[in-house]
């Protein structure tokens, strides 16, 4: 099964940062360009959310409870996707999954297994 591989999870105090890390599979290398991506999050007990979302254009939004703290990036010649975390809250724990779905066929679509983000004193 094609998946993108997250990667920068991991334990820090509040109002600290991380920056998250997405990279696609080979086999969607030379189409990468034409996928929209975004990070998702879970937090126990809680349904998956979107967290941010960049599209091919480079346009972006955000949940309302990351905006001003979060920012997504995208690199099409590396093929990753960032996800730069600052001011983390607790409430921002959970397991951070990244997702990318092709534009012109939304039924092309992958998932990372996740990466966990703990913020805790």
């Amino acid at each position: 099964q094609l998946q993108l591989v997250e990667s920068g999870g991991g334990l820090v105090q509040p109002g600290g940062s991380l920056r998250l890390r997405c990279a696609a599979p080979r086999s969607i290398f030379s189409v990468f360009s034409i996928h929209d991506m975004a990070w998702y999050r879970q937090a126990p007990g809680n349904e998956r959310e979107l967290v941010a979302r960049i599209t091919t254009g480079r346009s972006t939004n955000y949940a309302d409870s990351v905006k001003g703290r979060f920012t997504i990036s995208r690199d099409n010649s590396r093929k990753t996707v960032d996800l730069q975390m600052s001011s983390l809250k607790p409430e921002d724990t959970g397991v951070y999954y990244c997702h990318a779905v092709n534009r012109d066929n939304s039924a092309l679509e992958y998932w990372g297994r996740g990466t966990q983000v703990t913020v805790s004193a």
